[in-house]
């Protein structure tokens, strides 16, 4: 075994590292905003199921509010993907 073995794995091993460095430092950005997005995903899934929700959703079927308003939250399938999704991804984080 030459040198150049050695180089060679210092270097895959030195890529290694770095690769799980960039990693710990992304995942630790993500669970602070873990936080904000938890109370995110039960206020919707609270407003989802409530009369506000039903009442906004009559509103713009009826073409009452305004056309330049983001109504994304308006569409109860995009919200329970939403939801879904975000529980799909804790779960696999739990599994970690």
């Amino acid at each position: 075994m030459g040198i150049e073995d050695n180089v060679k794995r210092i270097a895959d091993m030195e890529e290694r590292l770095n690769r799980l460095n960039d990693f710990i430092k992304k995942a630790e950005e993500l669970c602070g905003c873990m936080h904000q997005v938890s109370e995110d995903a039960e206020m919707l899934g609270e407003y989802l199921e409530s009369s506000e929700w039903k009442e906004d959703f009559a509103l713009d079927e009826n073409g009452e509010l305004p056309e330049d308003l983001k109504r994304g939250v308006l569409s109860e399938d995009g919200i329970w993907n939403s939801l879904e999704a975000y529980r799909e991804l804790k779960e696999e984080i739990r599994k970690i």
